[in-house]
């Protein structure tokens, strides 16, 4: 989910309000009560308590209050596609509404068809893609990939990446590329937030469940 932090950085410095959400692996119905803004919706602050060894939103929100920025991480649990945009609905609404809701892919498997051979771990991508794209009093709705290559351990061919994006761009849907610099503030948070270590909740891996659907994919070929 620390994917979406380098955009949020940017256009946080550009004067804009953000607001970060995940559709989350970690074990969210385990979490207190009062951490749940309405059904389906968790607000995750610094001082959440812990549930099991995996917990990147409030590792996230950690950070963010060493950093002086607001530290409330939203957090979905793993849900279909009508539950997930009726969350979606809900949070818009306990924020006071919206003008765009972008989603960000760490990779790019979130931009294959379902044709490709390889589709990386695209459960997730698709419900939150389908989920998104029916919100139509939500004048924006965009989708930006941060890293291009990592999904080749996912069994993602990126030739056919690139495919999908010349298609995008026939369609007038493509905005364009840029690169992240490491020494601009954007790209120096997201490496101090992956490197936290000693007291700090350390970064955290992928999740069993997503690693044995992986490797299920690649037994299957």
């Amino acid at each position: 989910m620390y994917a979406g932090l380098p955009l949020a950085l940017a256009l946080r410095s550009a004067g804009k309000e953000v607001y970060l959400a995940n559709l989350s692996f970690a074990d969210l119905y385990g979490l207190d009560l009062d951490v749940w803004v309405d059904q389906d919706v968790a607000a995750v602050g610094p001082e959440t308590a812990l549930r099991g060894d995996y917990f990147p939103e409030r590792t996230l929100a950690q950070w963010l209050a060493t950093q002086d920025l607001p530290s409330t991480v939203y957090a979905f649990p793993s849900i279909g596609v009508g539950p997930l945009r009726a969350a979606y609905r809900t949070l818009i609404t306990h924020l006071g509404g919206v003008d765009a809701v972008v989603l960000v892919d760490g990779g790019t498997d979130i931009l294959m068809r379902g044709d490709e051979h390889g589709l990386g771990t695209p459960e997730e991508d698709m419900a939150s893609l389908a989920a998104v794209s029916r919100l139509d009093e939500i004048p924006h709705r965009l989708v930006a990939c941060l890293g291009f290559g990592v999904d080749a351990y996912h069994g993602v061919n990126h030739s056919l990446v690139l495919e999908n994006l010349a298609a995008l761009d026939r369609d007038g849907a493509y905005l364009g590329a840029f690169s992240l610099l490491g020494a601009a503030r954007e790209g120096a948070g997201g490496r101090a937030l992956s490197r936290r270590g000693g007291a700090r909740p350390a970064p955290h891996p992928e999740p069993p469940e997503h690693r044995e659907r992986i490797r299920r994919r690649r037994r299957a070929r």
